[in-house]
């Protein structure tokens, strides 16, 4: 029989610990006063929240680190192997990694996050939110709704929220509110009492080869679920699924709830909320977008399955301003607006863009001056830019220009003989203005030179692409010294 993970007070490493699911684990653990320790190779504000809630943290990945609270114990336990911690690990984590081998060495209990997750949601009432797009904003939508509704959630998800300071948050109520991960199949592994489904496409193609591969995960985790709310507008979920509740942006879907009197616009979205034929009212969001209102309909959704007045759920996700890294303003300089977004896969870099053209459609905010929308873009593993080079090549049709940089490996080796040029190539069939800039250094100089006020600069992608925006917007700041390029 598998060991299972033990939240008595036993330790915990985590190796890796930095990671977003990862940290999100790690701090709700420490938040239960549970002994915390971790490995990481750069410090950043993750693994200093993590410093300042009690997690001893290590800045490089090393077989001793794994003895830490074995030493700092005032008593050897009896048993050798109590003086070491259970090891956590991602998907990410092989062999080759000197404290996995040292945990299976000293006969150290190892557990993916997932199985971590796992426990945790066993403790209490769960709702547990999948689907190929939108888990993050809709399981932070869900979480911020009950939150506003004094349901006070445990929280853990894959993005970082302002209200919570982080992409996890310790409640006190019997709820808890998580984000399943499809792309490993671990979500299997959650028996949830609400289990939600945004949709249903195919995307780790490093984990699935059919997407009659990835219906099946998702059918498997709807029966593991009591109740299960989705999506009506998704035809996979359509086809394959009989969700209990079902929400849809279609007044004649025949779902459970649905949205008519839609306006969309550059600075939110109104629509009215129908329940099973009857009104429900008026929901307003700050929020851009089609998929930002689909997201926000679960919600309701789940929120009204708890009992919650639809009021005070409309009231709350009136306020909720988004997670970290989806459609996230990162500021304005020099007349630039630079916008961070983790969208890495053309279904969501087309509903991304299109948010950002609505921005420019808008005549009511002072975005509707924007003149050109900058598509910077970062491809997310060789094998999901080869599977899907086609739809990649005519995802950006609401941009105006295309900077493409290479390919972000996340791991993968190139088995596919793909390169971010051939994606640049295969743009141009359908852009006008698409270049490629085979480094980060690459993108960031032309950046410099070519923005100009009026523009967005919308940085899409799921790797470190990111990690220049703070460069890029410096260089636009007045009495900057010039840009000092890096080889």
């Amino acid at each position: 029989m598998p060991k299972s993970v033990d939240f008595g007070g036993k330790p915990f490493h985590f190796v890796g610990i930095g990671g977003i699911g990862m940290s999100a684990l790690a701090y709700i653990l420490t938040q239960r006063g549970i002994p915390v320790s971790g490995s990481d190779l750069r410090l950043s504000h993750i693994t200093q929240r993590l410093q300042e809630a009690g997690a001893h943290i290590f800045w490089s990945q090393a077989a001793e680190n794994l003895a830490f609270f074995g030493k700092s114990h005032a008593e050897t336990p009896p048993n050798p192997i109590d003086r070491f911690p259970q090891v956590i690990c991602s998907t990410a984590i092989n062999e080759n990694n000197p404290e996995y081998r040292a945990a299976q060495q000293l006969g150290c209990p190892i557990f993916h996050r997932s199985d971590v997750l796992a426990g945790l949601m066993a403790q209490y009432r769960s709702i547990a939110v999948a689907g190929t797009h939108g888990k993050t904003t809709t399981s932070s939508m869900v979480s911020y709704a009950l939150l506003k509704a004094g349901v006070d959630p445990t929280v853990v998800i894959g993005g970082e929220v302002a209200a919570w300071q982080g992409n996890a948050r310790l409640g006190a109520s019997d709820w808890f509110v998580a984000e399943a991960d499809e792309s490993d199949g671990s979500l299997l592994k959650f028996s949830p009492t609400i289990g939600v489904i945004t949709n249903i496409e195919l995307d780790h193609i490093d984990h699935y080869q059919t997407l009659d591969a990835v219906v099946k995960t998702f059918q498997q985790f709807a029966q593991q679920s009591d109740v299960l709310v989705a999506s009506a507008d998704c035809p996979t979920i359509r086809h394959a699924l009989k969700p209990t509740i079902t929400y849809s942006l279609e007044a004649d879907s025949g779902a459970d709830y649905w949205v008519d009197d839609i306006a969309y616009g550059g600075s939110g979205t109104q629509a009215r909320v129908w329940e099973r034929g009857t009104c429900l009212g008026q929901l307003s969001l700050s929020v851009l977008g089609h998929h930002n209102l689909s997201n926000a309909l679960a919600a309701i959704a789940v929120g009204r399955h708890l009992n919650q007045p639809f009021d005070t759920l409309a009231t709350g996700l009136a306020t909720f301003e988004g997670a970290r890294r989806r459609f996230e303003l990162r500021g304005h300089q020099g007349g630039v607006q630079f916008i961070d977004d983790y969208a890495h896969h053309p279904s969501e870099i087309r509903a991304t863009l299109a948010a950002a053209s609505l921005q420019r459609q808008s005549h009511d905010c002072e975005e509707a001056s924007i003149k050109q929308i900058v598509a910077v873009f970062q491809p997310h593993r060789y094998s999901r830019t080869a599977a899907f080079l086609a739809e990649f090549a005519q995802a950006f049709g609401d941009a105006d220009r295309v900077i493409l940089t290479d390919i972000y490996s996340a791991g993968e080796t190139n088995q596919f003989g793909i390169s971010g040029q051939q994606l640049a190539n295969e743009i141009a069939a359908h852009q006008v203005q698409v270049q490629y800039c085979p480094t980060l250094e690459d993108v960031q100089n032309q950046l410099v030179h070519q923005l100009r006020p009026g523009d967005m600069a919308l940085f899409l992608g799921a790797g470190n692409l990111n990690r220049i925006i703070p460069d890029v917007m410096a260089a636009f700041v007045p009495n900057q010294p010039p840009l000092v390029r890096r080889a």
